[in-house]
């Protein structure tokens, strides 16, 4: 035999006492601690940077000057439902997503 008659009439008996409920869940303490950490360092942040993006692009206006996150920066001249119209240089305009608004420049930034 593989297993003594011993061990295997003991083993389930260990399993079925509170000392086996406590084992299981200090064995899953470092999962759910690895868990808040990542939450903390990594998801809360980017949910709070996400939405301070949100914010800026609903507030931009005709006349903001902005830089796109392709690189390109110019003043808005229409808005639309989810896009915009830029003037990049005098009488050139480019429409892109309002997504693409990387940030919005201080009045002045563009000569």
């Amino acid at each position: 035999m593989f297993i003594s008659s011993a061990f295997a009439q003991t083993a389930p008996a260990a399993t079925a006492t509170g000392g086996g409920i406590m084992g299981s869940l200090t064995g899953m303490l470092p999962l759910v601690l690895m868990f808040v950490v990542l939450y903390f360092i990594m998801i809360r942040p980017q949910m709070k940077k996400q939405k301070e993006h949100r914010l800026m692009i609903e507030a931009v206006a005709k006349g903001d000057e902005i830089a796109t996150s392709g690189g390109l920066i110019g003043r808005i001249t229409k808005l639309h439902e989810g896009s915009v119209s830029m003037e990049i240089s005098p009488g050139v305009e480019v429409q892109l997503q309002r997504s693409a608004i990387a940030q919005v420049l201080p009045k002045g930034t563009l000569k």
